[in-house]
């Protein structure tokens, strides 16, 4: 049996999977990035309603991610326009719309940018559908629209689509099907990582996947997402989604810049306390790790976050490799962390 690299599929969207792509990119694996399209708000959001395309912004963050960083073309597409017509569009946005339009398919226009940008890996989106997030907050308020959910006066108990039950993107579903390692976040709880379950067939898939399944929370709390949540807090909502999902989960134990949490604290931000004992009664492997950024910008450090990774997708592709059967390789314990 050939081994080949360890093979990882991450769902999420944002800047927090454009972070962890940028930290895997030219490690030896083999990689594919599942994006949600849920997005309504800037370039993405008037495209989506002037065009009828899938909102293309957090692909096109992605597909830059996993391109080659002194590239002009990555630079291009993420250039934005301030003046005319055109002001808060994205290249990027514009090309992808556009390809849309000519071959009539968003999952072919993402394949077609993704051969231009020579990116390292894949990425396509979760569904086709076109959706909309909807939110319940803790004090009963329901939100619709992804742009409404961020920021706003409560944290968020729950989130779903409209539709209901959109079909999933059959191509995403394999991916989580031959991964050795599937990844849930870093990223917005609610807006980022969640939606992802809220296709049916995707938190199936990944509940039922003989795979390893990490879950990567976040350093900081967002207001009006996870006010006050700690990390098991955070893991609560990934289960309730998706019972029996998460095998192990990934998070930030070290030191944070004082001036910048003084200045995220300003904007009701605080650091996602790692409390180990209540993520342990979860039924989950903990795997802490000083994983963030230095500088006055609290987020993931995508060396640290990209090494981390690595060796859990390591541990797991060896699990693959010596156990002949999917059942085992999953129950296959991972290296201890250092």
């Amino acid at each position: 049996m050939t081994a080949g690299p360890p093979r990882i599929a991450a769902l999420g969207g944002g800047t927090g999977l454009g972070a962890l792509l940028r930290g895997l990119k030219r490690r030896p694996v083999d990689l594919t990035a599942v994006v949600t399209v849920a997005d309504d708000g800037g370039s993405s959001g008037r495209l989506r309603r002037e065009l009828g395309v899938l909102p293309p912004g957090d692909v096109r963050n992605c597909l830059v991610a996993l391109a080659d960083d002194e590239s002009l073309l990555s630079r291009l597409f993420q250039h934005r326009f301030s003046e005319g017509d055109l002001s808060g569009h994205s290249f990027g946005n514009l090309f992808l719309a556009a390809l849309t339009e000519l071959t009539g398919n968003f999952d072919l226009a993402v394949q077609e940018c993704s051969r231009v940008l020579r990116i390292y890996g894949r990425v396509m989106p979760s569904t086709l559908a076109q959706v909309q997030l909807w939110a319940e907050r803790v004090d009963g308020t329901r939100v619709a629209g992804e742009s409404n959910i961020t920021g706003g006066p409560a944290p968020c108990r729950r989130v779903w689509l409209d539709p209901l039950s959109p079909p999933a993107h059959e191509p995403a579903l394999e991916a989580i099907a031959r991964a050795d390692l599937v990844l849930l976040g870093p990223g917005s709880l609610f807006t980022s990582v969640l939606p992802h379950l809220a296709v049916p067939d995707l938190a199936s898939a990944l509940a039922a996947a003989p795979v390893v399944r990490a879950y990567v929370c976040n350093v900081m709390t967002q207001p009006g997402e996870t006010d006050g949540f700690d990390a098991a807090d955070h893991l609560a909502r990934v289960l309730e989604a998706a019972p029996g999902a998460v095998d192990v989960v990934v998070v930030h134990d070290g030191p944070l810049d004082p001036d910048a949490l003084a200045a995220y604290a300003a904007e009701g931000q605080e650091p996602v306390r790692p409390d180990g004992d209540r993520l342990a009664a979860l039924g989950v492997r903990v795997v802490r790790a000083d994983l963030a950024e230095a500088g006055t910008v609290v987020r993931h450090s995508p060396e640290a976050l990209g090494a981390v990774l690595l060796d859990l997708a390591t541990s797991a592709a060896a699990g693959r490799n010596r156990a002949g059967t999917p059942e085992k390789r999953r129950l296959r314990p991972l290296a201890e962390p250092a």
